[in-house]
């Protein structure tokens, strides 16, 4: 939260004087205290240890299930009040600023929820009848989506006003923590379904489905980890085959993870898009390193090599199941719309969506990097480069998306390559990525 623009330090100031302001204005007479400091007992232990999920810088405060609870249990003033709790968390790395944020916007979700769950005809029934969980599911699913909008909502503003993230960013990372939210979220309503049978002790018995619950999500954390060792691994085994080539495989996947973006497609296939991207050009480690760095013409053997590297790549990852559609985007990069490409020379809308956006990415990332034949070319004249080749090499619709996100986002060309002084590095002539410097086979004229 340091450094944060005067419209975020605003924007936070508003929401902690609101929160403020309501908890001052309301009412606690009818509060029952002993179920509110059994639920902020709760929601400490659960906030000391969120859950991480699968998208960067994000995790699920188990402490949810503690608020929507306490929705049901003390009513939006008692629901304000537990919210506050985040403001002596047990996660010491968060800053002051950010701690009181946190119980602002939480005071205030849990506030604006229990408002829902009034209005809803929630406090209507009483916990002593029979069917009173069946009677009070409805208007708690209201207050629940209503305490996930609320809270997704204002911590979207001040990531917006502080610019540490951009409206497409948290519109593709909201899907998964909206999910875990309304997942925890839920274990609320088991706390008050078992509160009047129990008593407090419901805040003990569901400790134990929520740690499960959070390990569950901790293993699939790593294992997502673990996908991206492997990938790492993998393109720096690929790399290592020609040094100017570094960062290659990282920044074809991010070209190509704009362009998905751009175009609409799902979180999953946008992420499964940039392992495409990482990978494109696995199927390097089966061509000879003297073929790659050949620094002149090609023989006819020398070039089939080079065709079939894609088909390469397909046998050295077919076995890995999260790859799933990545695969085809691997085998068909090089084809083109025209039909001359390889390895199958698949025209038009035979070549996958996948293979389509990566081939855009490659070209426009081989031409703003230093090969050994000839400098950087700049931004202006790879642009002119992919415009020249729509319809003939590249498909339109990828081009237009990938220039779009170019002009919202920006590109960072790699610096210049340094040689290192203690080691020989064979470099090449020309790039089979490079569609404005076309390979060279002997006997022939060039090969594009």
């Amino acid at each position: 939260m340091r450094g944060l623009p005067p419209a975020a330090w605003a924007y936070v100031c508003g929401v902690v004087a609101v929160a403020a302001g309501l908890i001052a204005t309301s009412s606690f007479a009818e509060l029952d205290w002993t179920k509110l400091v059994v639920l902020a007992l709760l929601f400490l232990v659960c906030d000391s240890a969120p859950a991480r999920l699968n998208v960067e810088r994000a995790r699920v405060s188990l402490s949810f299930a503690a608020s929507l609870a306490s929705v049901v249990l003390l009513g939006p003033p008692g629901a304000a009040l537990l919210g506050i709790c985040a403001v002596v968390t047990g996660q010491r790395f968060f800053a002051p600023v950010k701690r009181i944020f946190n119980g602002a916007q939480l005071a205030l979700s849990g506030f604006i929820a229990g408002t829902v769950f009034d209005l809803l005809g929630g406090r209507e029934f009483k916990p002593e009848q029979a069917r009173w969980v069946e009677d009070v599911t409805g208007p708690f699913l209201g207050a629940l989506v209503t305490f996930v909008v609320v809270n997704l909502t204002l911590m979207a503003g001040v990531l917006l006003l502080s610019r540490q993230a951009t409206p497409r960013e948290l519109l593709h990372e909201s899907g998964q923590l909206a999910f875990g939210c309304l997942g925890y979220g839920m274990v609320g309503l088991l706390i008050a379904g078992l509160w009047p049978r129990v008593g407090p002790f419901a805040a003990v018995l569901v400790l134990l489905p929520l740690f499960i619950a959070r390990w569950a999500l901790e293993q699939a954390h790593a294992q997502q980890q673990a996908h991206a060792a492997t990938l790492a691994a993998l393109c720096q085994a690929v790399e290592t085959k020609d040094f100017y080539t570094r960062g290659h495989s990282e920044r074809v996947s991010r070209g190509s993870v704009m362009i998905a973006q751009e175009i609409g497609m799902r979180a999953d296939r946008v992420e499964a898009i940039r392992y495409a991207g990482m990978l494109h050009d696995v199927g390097k480690l089966g061509v000879p390193t003297k073929v790659l760095q050949k620094n002149g013409p090609m023989t006819e053997e020398e070039f089939a090599a080079i065709q079939l590297h894609p088909m390469r790549g397909l046998e050295i990852v077919r076995e890995i199941g999260f790859l799933d559609e990545a695969l085809a985007g691997i085998m068909h990069h090089h084809e083109k719309m025209n039909g001359r490409g390889y390895p199958m020379g698949l025209a038009g809308d035979e070549i996958p969506e996948f293979a389509r956006v990566i081939s855009v990415a490659d070209a426009f990332d081989s031409m703003t990097s230093t090969r050994s034949y000839r400098p950087a070319r700049s931004i202006e004249e790879a642009v002119r480069e992919l415009r020249r080749g729509m319809g003939d090499h590249f498909d339109p619709a990828m081009v237009e998306a990938f220039l779009c996100a170019l002009e919202r986002d920006g590109w960072e060309p790699p610096d210049p390559v340094v040689l290192p002084d203690d080691d020989v590095v064979e470099t090449t002539q020309q790039d089979h990525d490079d569609p404005s410097a076309p390979l060279k086979v002997a006997g022939d004229e060039v090969r594009r």
